[in-house]
């Protein structure tokens, strides 16, 4: 499969290099972002249209919906029928969706597939990558994407993968927040937050952090009966316990902390125990 990459940005350029040398067609409207690609092997395309009509994958890397649009409709009238073009930006679902409607009109296949793991995975061809599209689509896109990702799944319908990065990053950068709330905590105690952050990076890196309890197919509560009941009752009780002491010692210091009053009011039902009595 000859594919096409379209936008060498942070994350665009190095999963390119991932698949320099395998009949890769770069373009991006800076010509110094594709040189070294093309000492890698890569040909240079004159243009979004050059990279169109010459690649049966066509990924796009680029910033945001207007120019997934722009870029996505100059591929549209130059690709021919049967390629798949795989946008990789982090975007509206309903871009995705719609783009995939205006593709069908020229045969072509769209799947959503923006990925995780920034730029140190994109150099480290280790990213996460969610799919959205027909299951077709998927397979042609399976082994190209294992060039630069370590794991590559199918989400679902196109729009599937772009939801499922959003559920992710909202994640992300709620614990951001959450992590600046903790080093207020750390520092009004006389915490290291430098050490503090060491500590975090390698219990997160032991136990998968906030990923360690996303077992569940289901958000709706847990039955008694099920196998992950006492695991999540004991996770929920050493929680509570603990949300409990941080705030204390918050009270204390006079910091504020309202993320962790929200989870502690919140953490057993996260975890599906809700109206538990059990304790």
């Amino acid at each position: 499969m000859t594919v096409g990459f379209i936008g060498l940005g942070q994350m665009g350029a190095p999963m390119a290099g991932h698949l320099a040398g395998r009949g890769l067609v770069v373009y991006d409207a800076r010509p110094e972002a594709m040189a070294p690609l093309v000492e890698a092997g890569a040909r240079a395309a004159r243009s979004v249209a050059d990279v169109a009509a010459h690649a049966e994958l066509v990924s796009v890397m680029v910033r945001d919906d207007a120019q997934v649009n722009e870029v996505g409709d100059e591929v549209l009238a130059s690709a021919r029928p049967g390629t798949v073009l795989a946008v990789h930006s982090t975007i509206r679902a309903k871009t995705a969706e719609d783009l995939a409607a205006r593709a069908k009109r020229y045969d072509i296949e769209v799947v959503d597939a923006p990925v995780s793991g920034g730029f140190m995975g994109a150099n480290a061809g280790s990213l996460a990558v969610m799919v959205g599209g027909t299951d077709e689509a998927f397979e042609r896109c399976r082994e190209p994407f294992a060039a630069w990702a370590g794991l590559v799944l199918h989400m679902g319908p196109v729009g599937a993968g772009t939801r499922a990065k959003l559920a992710r990053n909202m994640l992300h950068f709620v614990s951001f927040t959450a992590a600046a709330e903790a080093q207020r905590l750390a520092e009004a105690s006389g915490v290291s937050l430098r050490k503090l952050g060491r500590v975090v990076r390698h219990t997160d890196a032991i136990t998968g952090g906030a990923g360690s309890i996303m077992l569940r197919p289901t958000t709706a509560p847990l039955r008694p009966d099920d196998d992950l009941y006492d695991i999540l009752r004991h996770t929920r009780d050493l929680g509570e316990k603990d949300l409990t002491l941080a705030l204390e010692l918050a009270d204390e210091l006079g910091v504020d902390v309202p993320l962790a009053r929200i989870a502690r009011e919140r953490f057993g039902p996260g975890l599906g125990l809700v109206g538990d009595t059990d304790d």
